[in-house]
């Protein structure tokens, strides 16, 4: 069977003006990761990232630290976050705490995230969206069979942790409100694992940060 590593970006620029590029943790925890492949002697056959200027500086990080800076990669938007900015500007009429909550703390920022996000799966936002909850499952879905149905025994993409979340979700056959649950729980750079074929997909692992264990490195322990 072939291998999938689905990465989410590291560190994104949370409360600055451009949240969609990597902040200087992001970029030294891509770097580690590189370090970390090239240290247990993994290698890609195939690299992929969503279209995001974050996914695209991780897997720079990631081919620096493997010592394979300017390695060529496919991008696939399937592997794109959703647009939290607008899922929050959809509920500010209704749900008027839920833009209150957003605007506060990153803590809060996140409930109010898991919220809106309930929301958005149960078709209970009234004003425009980008895209449905059906269209997100269906765009991540497509990313999926990209990836099982292209060249390579082991493949790297990066992704965010909606369509990271989602791709678990979805090989579990599990509800939407568990996909909720863990797009929150997921880390910057972490590793989830697949074994795959033409027929199924399976976990091996979720949200591993083996890059990031020592201690020394504990405030590398992002979410953001």
């Amino acid at each position: 069977m072939a291998e999938l590593y689905l990465v989410r970006h590291g560190q994104a620029s949370f409360g600055a003006e451009n949240y969609d590029r990597l902040s200087a943790c992001g970029e030294q925890q891509g770097v580690w990761l590189g370090e970390y492949f090239a240290c247990q002697g993994i290698a890609f056959d195939r690299v992929m990232c969503g279209t995001l200027l974050r996914h695209e500086q991780t897997v720079d990080a990631i081919l620096r630290g493997m010592g394979c800076a300017g390695a060529g990669y496919e991008r696939h938007p399937g592997l794109n976050e959703y647009d939290f900015g607008a899922l929050f500007a959809a509920a500010a009429g209704d749900y008027p705490e839920i833009a209150q909550l957003a605007a506060g703390s990153m803590k809060e920022h996140y409930r109010a995230l898991k919220q809106v996000l309930q929301l958005w799966s149960e078709d209970k936002l009234r004003e425009p969206v980008p895209e449905t909850w059906a269209a997100f499952q269906q765009r991540v879905a497509d990313a999926r069979e990209a990836i099982r149905s292209g060249p390579g025994l082991r493949v790297l993409a990066v992704s965010s942790g909606g369509p990271i979340a989602i791709t678990l979700q979805q090989v579990l056959a599990a509800p939407a409100a568990s996909a909720i649950a863990l797009n929150l729980q997921i880390r910057n750079s972490s590793i989830s694992r697949y074994f795959f074929n033409a027929d199924a997909f399976h976990l091996a692992s979720f949200n591993g940060i083996p890059h990031l264990e020592d201690p020394e490195r504990r405030e590398y322990r992002t979410y953001g």
